[in-house]
């Protein structure tokens, strides 16, 4: 039997498992961060504004507290959906499964489902880390460094426009705090940042371009 040594960073070399790209302890690292996305999901709906926050009951301790809309979040709850859709698009495509719902506790059951033969391709490294990162940033917007609480600060999406969109209190329209607004005056509804984010990735590529 050949054997081989697990491609992710580690102190020291560890075998990978048999049958598998990664090592044992990779393996349990990627089934108890799978396991954990749920309720981080959850979690961070209640830290996208000071509304919701408001509204919640159940705070991961030691949290803290935001005066502004968190766009990380929503930021984050869009990336964990996509990247989720993606590794189980490479399982129903490979394995001829049935595609899960498009939520995250659907998403993450079938990839463990499936840990067993996600680990065992090639891309199994991408796949840990991916899953590692998709944790790190959703415990990033429940708990964040203090030097992650500074307001957000993005160029507007529209041709032309020279204003800035800010999470700063004073972008949030009153009596309506579920809105995002530029400088210029251009608003958008919360849930509409799904269509806004990639606009702002498209603007910023086209700019390094």
């Amino acid at each position: 039997m050949e054997f081989h040594d697990c491609p992710r960073n580690h102190a020291r070399k560890l075998r990978a498992a048999s049958g598998s790209v990664l090592c044992d302890p990779c393996i349990r690292q990627v089934e108890g961060n799978l396991r954990t996305l749920p309720g981080l999901y959850q979690e961070s709906l209640h830290h996208i504004a000071p509304v919701s926050r408001r509204m919640n009951t159940t705070r991961v301790s030691g949290s803290r507290s935001r005066d502004h809309l968190n766009l990380s979040a929503l930021d984050a709850r869009s990336d964990i959906l996509a990247i989720l859709e993606s590794w189980s698009g490479l399982v129903v495509e490979e394995l001829g499964t049935s595609a899960p719902s498009r939520s995250v506790p659907q998403l993450t059951r079938m990839l463990l489902m499936n840990v067993a033969w996600l680990t065992a391709q090639p891309p199994a490294a991408d796949f840990a880390d991916e899953i590692e990162e998709l944790k790190a940033e959703l415990l990033r917007t429940i708990d964040p460094g203090p030097g992650e609480l500074d307001a957000l600060i993005r160029e507007c999406v529209m041709d032309g426009c020279p204003g800035v969109i800010s999470t700063s209190p004073q972008n949030i329209g009153a009596g309506a705090k579920n809105t995002i607004r530029c400088s210029s005056g251009h608003e958008w509804e919360m849930r509409e940042w799904i269509t806004l984010r990639p606009l702002m990735e498209r603007k910023r590529k086209a700019a390094d371009a």
